[in-house]
């Protein structure tokens, strides 16, 4: 089960143009503001992002969850998914090294590849969680129905779907992770043109599950998002 404080932050935004002493800063002010759920992936800048993470937060503090994706390579702008078995253990094992931990607190599916089994890639993870490399097993953009065949293989404790106010095309997925007690992880809380405070308050009165994890490269703008707890 995931226990952190409702708004998140997804660090894909610290990294990839930002200089990396502002990337810190944001992270450490954003744990300063409460944030508890820091979001990244082994693709965000080729392992950079994660870095910077624990540049900025190890050692962690207690409560502190840094998430990490596998299974999705960006090459050219150009996304593909991979996930097979060996390349999940791989990049799980370089995430492990890069944010500088024995454990990965919530290692998540980035995407399910449509050219491998379910059950492999779901396996994998759970085979990594066996081993203790991995406490808790997250997806990401996946249909009720891949969520329940991935529970009959290991527990589930996290999904990542697009979902803000204008886009609820996942609406059956966040009520099946509802009724399962399951975090909803939305990305893209935050819809064009929307008052962000208002947006993400809206999310957070949507479902108990809703954990945003709003994007950021302004030490303002962090701290208008912070503004939703309230």
């Amino acid at each position: 089960m995931l226990n952190v404080n409702r708004i998140g932050l997804g660090a894909m935004r610290l990294t990839g143009g930002l200089p990396h002493a502002d990337g810190v800063a944001i992270a450490r002010r954003a744990l300063e503001l409460g944030v508890q759920f820091f979001d990244t992936a082994d693709s965000y800048d080729f392992g950079a992002n994660e870095e910077l993470l624990a540049d900025a937060l190890h050692p962690y503090p207690e409560g502190v969850i840094v998430a990490t994706k596998g299974g999705r390579i960006c090459v050219g702008g150009e996304w593909f998914d991979c996930g097979r078995p060996e390349y999940l253990r791989q990049q799980a094992e370089l995430s492990l090294r890069r944010l500088r931990v024995e454990c990965i607190e919530l290692y998540q599916l980035h995407r399910i590849d449509a050219t491998v089994p379910l059950a492999d890639q779901v396996g994998a993870l759970r085979r990594l969680r066996d081993e203790g490399k991995v406490r808790l097993v997250g997806l990401s953009e996946v249909t009720v129905e891949q969520l329940r065949q991935a529970e009959e293989i290991t527990p589930i404790a996290s999904v990542q779907n697009r979902y803000n106010r204008d886009d609820r095309a996942s609406e059956d997925v966040l009520d099946y992770c509802e009724r399962r007690g399951i975090a909803f992880i939305p990305w893209r809380p935050v819809a064009p043109l929307a008052d962000k405070a208002a947006a993400l308050a809206w999310l957070l009165g949507r479902s108990p599950v809703m954990l945003p994890i709003p994007g950021t490269s302004s030490m303002r703008h962090l701290e208008e998002n912070m503004s939703a707890l309230t």
